[in-house]
């Protein structure tokens, strides 16, 4: 398995092309998107260089903010939304600092979330907001597995990004078949290509296993449209407009969080 030093290098080089290629397009949109890129990336590849400090701080933060976009999204009110972000906090906290009773806090997190429509007694939502609830709780708890896997969630995080860039272009260019209702726009043309360039990421960073494998061809794909159908429920197109270019943090990081369970669960 490559190193986070070793990473940096192939890292920058993506950067490179990604800047070059969203030039070349001459699309104001691409180029703002890519921008946004070219800050966050080293402040992931920073984090994961610190060790277990810093991916715990990266996920939580991550986590909040994911947290906080996806109950405004749900319309939960903002006891829900508060409860749920230190539920989610709890569980990354967790998997640092007690590893092997994540379980036992996602239990405790669960609890708390009941709670509050229970103590609200509220007899009309209350079963709608527990349930979207206990969804947000175990869709963004996977981030608790991001400092567990170290290394491994980098290149899981590099793999799924050149999948969805290739995902996105290929689609474009190739056309066919749509993969889902719950997402027009995408095509089976785009989904495999991101999966065989996703796959070939992996191959050439020294990380292609079966359960990295699954996690970036099926995983990913899935947890997309996870968040499609989420937001054609809310009947928004985006989870914010927070971040230039890309809606939400939730936008850019719905197929990793599918392809983080998908790996933790085949571990």
């Amino acid at each position: 398995m490559t190193g986070v030093a070793s990473l940096a290098p192939f890292l920058g080089g993506a950067l490179a092309l990604g800047g070059i290629g969203a030039a070349l397009s001459g699309r104001r949109e691409l180029l703002v998107r890519w921008c946004c890129w070219a800050v966050g990336v080293p402040l992931v590849v920073g984090a994961f260089w610190w060790g277990d400090p810093g991916v715990t701080a990266l996920a939580l933060v991550v986590g909040v903010v994911a947290t906080l976009e996806f109950g405004a999204l749900m319309g939960l009110p903002r006891p829900d939304r508060a409860v749920l972000a230190a539920a989610v906090s709890g569980v990354v906290l967790t998997s640092w600092l007690a590893p092997g009773h994540e379980v036992r806090a996602v239990a405790v997190g669960a609890l708390a979330l009941a709670a509050v429509p229970l103590l609200a007694g509220d007899s009309a939502h209350g079963l709608r907001r527990l349930g979207a609830g206990l969804l947000g709780l175990v869709w963004l708890g996977v981030l608790a597995g991001l400092a567990p896997l170290g290394v491994s969630a980098l290149v899981l995080f590099i793999a799924v990004s050149v999948g969805d860039i290739v995902a996105y272009f290929a689609g474009q260019r190739l056309g066919g078949p749509r993969l889902s209702p719950l997402s027009p726009a995408k095509r089976w043309s785009g989904t495999l290509a991101g999966a065989t360039a996703a796959l070939g990421v992996l191959a050439a960073l020294s990380a292609l296993s079966l359960p990295m494998a699954v996690a970036v061809a099926v995983g990913a794909p899935a947890g997309d449209l996870i968040e499609s159908m989420v937001k054609r429920g809310a009947q928004a197109k985006d989870s914010a407009h927070w971040l230039a270019g890309s809606g939400g943090l939730l936008d850019r990081i719905d197929s990793l969080l599918l392809a983080l369970a998908v790996v933790l669960l085949l571990r």
